[in-house]
């Protein structure tokens, strides 16, 4: 037995996870008859390393993976990472600055093989990370977004899309980045509540009479105003409609038109229609046919269309714009207000929303498919179910996808305009006379590629044949918050191009939150490193912790109480193995229990386990691992540690074939219990299998059911005799009575549980059990068809605990005295609630109970005024 004599999770995780690697542990074996079980790994940005939420997320999917393997099927956990446009290039970019160069100093291949460079880095590091955690992740199939095989389907999908006219390019208001320099989709957008201005401005009529006032959020943006709108119906503006107004500090006319977009009680009914800078009043703009000058640069400085202004940041236009509004008597007021801002999700600047030329997804008829498919009975699962209901009223107002970002990180969009004629050709492959076109230097949103996932990790991999059987993929693992992101997209584009789901379940968790409720963030500094977790409690503990600790859909809290708890567990399941072990050492774990040899103890055990595992079960399969691991950790704590190995320990230095049918037991209990605990703490529980059986847990088979004759029976016979036990401890604690003094007790029973009463004798210290009734003083208990009596002359100070039983009866007649005063006030009877009153006469009654209690104990024939009083006022209620 090698096990140290301390638990030492550093020491058991320092090299195991390599060799599993190693032996090729993780491997799917595509040639396989087993039934296929897959998950595809959502795909970490290689932007950094991994958080929290990622271990959280993997440690999900490992546990079924490991469940799975261990019910015989093929598994394959296919690693992966994506390259993250927009994110990876902004990394990419900052350590530029920091070289003092930027990527526009050295072009784009130069710029792609630094970004390259980062990848390997943070690809290295992630790796690391997974190792830590023990994900059981097959390396042999990784993929990377940006892999050649990848980008080849990607621009197949565009090709695909574009020929069936469901990918279009043209010119809409769009999220644009100012610091990224690129479009964002409606989803990347984060909108936040921030303190601003509405800025009321006067716009003066072409004969100079008189004004409109109109109220702006963005000032700066007046230089693209069109027109001014008012409604049709506003008996204020109608003899203003078609007439002209000067856009405020210019020359500038433009018309005064009638859209119902303007609302008579909204501001001063009067609104500036800026159409390339806001997607409303580009609908309006659309209406009107006006045109739609774009005011400001890709990055977020204004361009000449703002005359003295042009070159400036758009905020510090603001500023100057607004201090000469005022100089030249235009600026009316300025009115404080709190209003939603789009921020970008990547960099955190706010959005401009912006005219450009960009490519779409036509989403009408790829989501109507998505949500008629949910209505076959093939359909996804969501686990926890409501979260289909979030999925298909998102594709049920989905609007078209922005799919092009001006990025240089990415798969380029396949597409090339002619020099001369700008005829665009989209193909997988250059023109044939490609010196005559261009191409485009745009690429793809990152989503797009994420969103063919499932597909190139599987079917549509140009490096393994045999994968067609690992799809569609088992079950998609991921947080709440990207629903939109890529759930709804893998859906939708697996549909169209597979006519199969991407996989057949989703299992949806939340966010990881601080101890204080609050979502983990640099900003907050409340963000934990889980690697930080696993030098101080292992990887095991941190696995245990999380999901211990979580609800399918619901966010999770850190908690350090929590987490310490969770070592504490393993550092018992460490102390109880290595008990076992050193007391079972000569014991062949090969050979088969001897059923007769069991006794009520060893049977009982046996059905706890059956009723556990059949429990676990059934959570393992509902996504339930939270139900599942507190289940398993109360049978190990409770019924193994607590009571069976206590009970075993009576016969392990005994040399008979009963004490050898015990130490196999426990053995053999101790490794089913491993397997159960594997999927959970993979690391622990594979040093002390191979310690047991020479062969790692991961490959073993998950424990069944144990059917004996008898075994329920004898659960329930055992459970008295455990009661018998914790009535004699607790009886010894409430009397002041050591556990080293022997006591003498009476058994009368109907149970067959005699020979099994040694096992009282043992763990109670009881001297002596009669089995007839004996003379002397004594306390009585009953249980099931078993009565015991504990002798208790000479054990017991009869003046000690009177004076104690006085105590406590005067403490409940205060008690009594106070619920009578209560339920006899008018004013409380009047104002509390029926419940509360309700509340108040359960406790009146307890205390009644209690008083009554004492009485006996004291032997005295005592009734006092307070207690009639509340007697009667207890009979006067009634609900």
């Amino acid at each position: 037995m090698n096990l140290d004599t301390k638990f030492q999770h550093s020491k058991i995780e320092s090299e195991k996870y390599n060799n599993w690697v190693k032996e090729g542990l993780f491997n799917a074996n595509t040639a396989s008859n087993k039934t296929p079980f897959t998950i595809v790994l959502p795909p970490p940005n290689v932007t950094g390393k991994l958080h929290l939420g990622h271990a959280w997320d993997g440690t999900l999917q490992d546990i079924l993976i490991r469940y799975k393997k261990m019910n015989n099927f093929e598994t394959m956990w296919i690693a992966g990472m994506d390259h993250a446009g927009i994110a990876t290039q902004a990394k990419v970019d900052g350590r530029l600055s920091g070289m003092g160069i930027s990527r526009f100093d050295i072009g784009r291949e130069k710029f792609l093989e630094y970004a390259w460079d980062w990848k390997e880095e943070y690809a290295k590091v992630i790796r690391q990370q997974w190792g830590k955690m023990g994900f059981a992740l097959d390396y042999s199939k990784e993929k990377f977004t940006l892999d050649e095989d990848v980008n080849n389907s990607v621009m197949k999908t565009f090709v695909k899309l574009y020929e069936k006219g469901l990918i279009y390019q043209g010119y809409r208001i769009t999220n644009w980045d100012p610091k990224a320099k690129t479009a964002l989709s409606d989803i990347e957008v984060i909108h936040k509540e921030i303190n601003g201005n509405f800025y009321h401005l006067k716009y003066i009529l072409e004969d100079g009479n008189d004004y409109l006032e109109v109220a702006t959020t963005r000032p700066e943006t007046l230089f693209g105003d069109m027109a001014v709108a008012v409604n049709p119906n506003d008996e204020r503006y109608k003899k203003y409609i078609g007439k002209k107004v000067f856009i405020p500090s210019t020359n500038i006319l433009i018309p005064i038109i009638a859209d119902d977009y303007a609302k008579e009680d909204f501001g001063s009914g009067a609104v500036k229609i800026t159409p390339a800078h806001d997607p409303n009043d580009y609908e309006v703009g659309q209406r009107h046919k006006l045109e739609m000058p774009i005011v400001m640069n890709l990055d977020g400085t204004m361009n000449s269309k703002a005359f003295k202004y042009e070159g400036m940041d758009r905020y510090e236009c603001r500023k100057k714009l607004v201090e000469d509004l005022k100089k030249q008597k235009l600026l009316i007021k300025i009115e404080e207000h709190i209003h939603n801002v789009g921020h970008s999700e990547r960099t955190g600047v706010v959005v401009e929303t912006v005219l450009s030329k960009q490519w779409y997804v036509k989403m009408e008829d790829l989501a109507k498919k998505a949500i008629e498919f949910q209505k076959t009975n093939d359909k996804i699962d969501f686990y926890p179910e409501r979260f289909e209901k979030t999925f298909l009223q998102w594709m049920e107002q989905i609007q078209d996808w922005c799919i092009s970002r001006q990025l240089w990180w990415g798969h380029q969009i396949p597409a090339w305009y002619h020099n001369e004629t700008g005829e665009v050709y989209v193909s997988t492959t250059a023109p044939i006379d490609s010196e005559n076109y261009t191409r485009d230097e745009d690429v793809l949103d990152t989503w797009f590629s994420s969103a063919l996932w499932p597909m190139v990790t599987t079917i549509w991999r140009e490096d393994n044949e045999e994968m067609d059987k690992f799809f569609p993929t088992n079950v998609l693992v991921t947080g709440y918050d990207i629903i939109f992101f890529w759930v709804s997209r893998m859906i939708f584009q697996s549909l169209e191009f597979t006519n199969e789901k991407p996989f057949n379940d989703v299992l949806i968790h939340g966010l990881i939150r601080g101890e204080d409720g609050r979502k983990m963030s640099k900003s907050l500094g409340n963000g934990i490193d889980p690697m930080d977790v696993i030098e101080s409690h292992g990887a095991d503990a941190l696995r245990l912790f999380l999901i211990g600790n979580s609800t399918p859909g619901q966010d999770l809290r850190y908690s350090q109480e929590k987490l310490d708890a969770s070592w504490n567990f393993l550092n018992k399941v460490w102390n109880i193995s290595r008990f076992v072990l050193m007391n079972t050492e000569k014991i062949n774990f090969n050979q088969d229990i001897q059923i007769n040899l069991l006794d009520t103890a060893d049977k009982a055990i046996i059905n706890k386990f059956n009723i556990s595992l059949q429990q676990i079960n059934i959570n393992m399969e509902k996504y339930e691992f939270g139900e599942a691991s507190k289940r398993l950790i109360n049978f190990i704590w409770e019924d193994f540690a607590a009571w069976y190995v206590e009970i075993t320990k009576i016969h392990f230095n005994e040399e008979s074939k009963i004490s050898d049918s015990k130490k196999l037991l426990i053995k053999k209990m101790l490794v089913s219990i491993l397997k159960l605990l594997h999927p959970f703490a993979p690391f622990i529980t594979d040093e002390i299998y191979r310690q047991i059986t020479k062969e790692n847990v991961f490959n073993s088979s998950w424990p069944k059911i144990i059917d004996i004759e008898g075994i329920q029976e004898a659960d329930e016979n055992f459970q008295v005799i455990k009661e018998i036990i914790i009535a004699i401890r607790n009886f010894r604690e409430q009397n002041e009575i050591a556990p080293k003094v022997p006591i003498k007790i009476v058994i009368n029973t109907k149970l067959n549980i005699i020979e099994d009463l040694i096992i009282v004798n043992k763990l109670a210290n009881v001297e002596k059990i009669y089995y007839e009734e004996q003379k002397g003083e004594k306390v009585s208990f009953v249980f099931r068809e078993t009565n015991m009596h504990i002798i208790n002359e000479d054990l017991i100070d009869i003046e000690k605990q009177k004076k104690k039983l006085e105590e406590q009866k005067q403490k409940t007649l205060n008690e009594i005295s106070r619920s009578k005063n209560m339920l006899s006030n008018e004013k409380f009877i009047g104002n509390a609630s029926e419940q509360k009153i309700k509340n108040e006469i359960e406790k009146a009654k307890s205390y009644v109970s209690l008083y009554e209690e004492t009485k006996e104990l004291l032997k005295c024939n005592f009734e006092e005024e307070e207690l009639i009083k509340l007697k009667e006022i207890i009979d006067k209620y009634e609900f």
